[in-house]
């Protein structure tokens, strides 16, 4: 008789999108998408693209005072993205 490794599915699955290259676009698109909700909506209604390339967030603010006030805040920005999908997926922002 042969004994089998249980492994709870989160674990399989999370191999699974490690050893395909997907876990890292798909806690990128979670990031993005999580925005409004860690800034509010006061801000996102001044946000337009946002985009990550290389550990870089883009993101781009319709108003230049908003632009500065948020570029003061931008370590503490990092921090909470990051936290918030469990992962460290950007190392800076940039706001245009």
């Amino acid at each position: 008789m042969f004994r089998r490794e249980v492994q709870p599915f989160g674990n399989i699955l999370k191999k699974c999108l490690r050893d395909n290259g997907l876990e890292t676009p798909m806690l990128q698109t979670r990031l993005i998408d999580s925005w409004e909700e860690l800034v509010g909506q006061a801000v996102a209604r001044y946000t337009g693209e946002k985009f990550i390339r290389n550990q870089t967030f883009f993101v781009r603010i319709n108003s230049p005072a908003l632009r500065a006030e948020l570029g003061m805040m931008k370590t503490n920005l990092i921090s909470r993205l990051n936290q918030h999908v469990k992962a460290q997926i950007i190392t800076d922002i940039r706001f245009f």
